[in-house]
């Protein structure tokens, strides 16, 4: 079973912070949608993988020891062929010895590159007294800016996940602004509900991030995912 050999494995090493790619795997047990990333070890299986996957990819360091791949240099995207691939690998783990000398790098996870879709996040968090409470708003860079999010306590009933969304200052974005193509909203609330449920029966996980999740008209994906486990007392 997925579930057990990841969160096994974790405890083994004593870790508390699952890579993107055992991340994905749990969600994806779930039933989340994800973008599916494999890891690479080497320049190599970058390549090979790459090739197997179609280009555009997208790759990103997979480490314990790093939490914000993006600030040290860790991800590279739209690449086009085996050529750019390779660059970007040796110029990944080079940048990250950099910012963290000390950081265990297992290699670079590879995945196809979606095209862009209405940026959005559903995040979980454990409130000292309410227990996890679960967060969606707008997603990518725009939670740091904007703050642009609704909080409800895990677990949501369907008339939380309706009003959560709606909460947001950044709703109309999701309807289809001046034009832009609108999110499937029913698909984001029974989302919203899939990962409240994933929370509520899996009491190991501290804090949950899906962002960005990009959202279509049709259907919904997160592209990045990140789980950390409550410390083994």
């Amino acid at each position: 079973m997925v579930k057990g050999d990841i969160l096994g494995q974790a405890r083994k090493a004593k870790r508390t912070l699952l890579t993107e790619i055992e991340s994905k795997e749990l969600l994806k047990e779930a039933g989340i949608p994800v973008v599916e990333a494999k890891l690479a070890r080497t320049k190599t299986e970058a390549i090979a993988l790459s090739t197997k996957l179609g280009f555009p990819v997208v790759l990103k360091v997979i480490s314990p020891d790093v939490v914000h791949k993006s600030d040290s240099g860790g991800v590279k995207l739209g690449l086009q062929n085996a050529t750019q691939v390779g660059k970007a690998y040796s110029d990944i783990i080079s940048s990250v010895k950099k910012h963290y000398p000390k950081a265990k790098i297992q290699g670079v996870s590879v995945q196809k590159m979606v095209r862009p879709g209405v940026e959005v996040i559903i995040g979980m968090t454990k409130d000292a007294q309410f227990g996890p409470v679960l967060m969606f708003g707008l997603g990518g860079i725009l939670v740091e800016v904007l703050k642009d999010v609704a909080f409800k306590i895990v677990p949501l009933t369907k008339r939380d996940a309706h009003e959560m969304i709606r909460e947001i200052k950044g709703y109309p974005l999701l309807e289809g602004y001046r034009g832009q193509e609108p999110a499937d909203i029913q698909f984001l609330e029974n989302l919203i509900l899939k990962v409240s449920d994933f929370v509520d029966k899996n009491a190991e996980i501290k804090e949950l991030d899906l962002n960005p999740i990009f959202a279509y008209k049709d259907k919904a994906v997160a592209v990045d995912a990140r789980v950390i486990l409550e410390p083994v007392l």
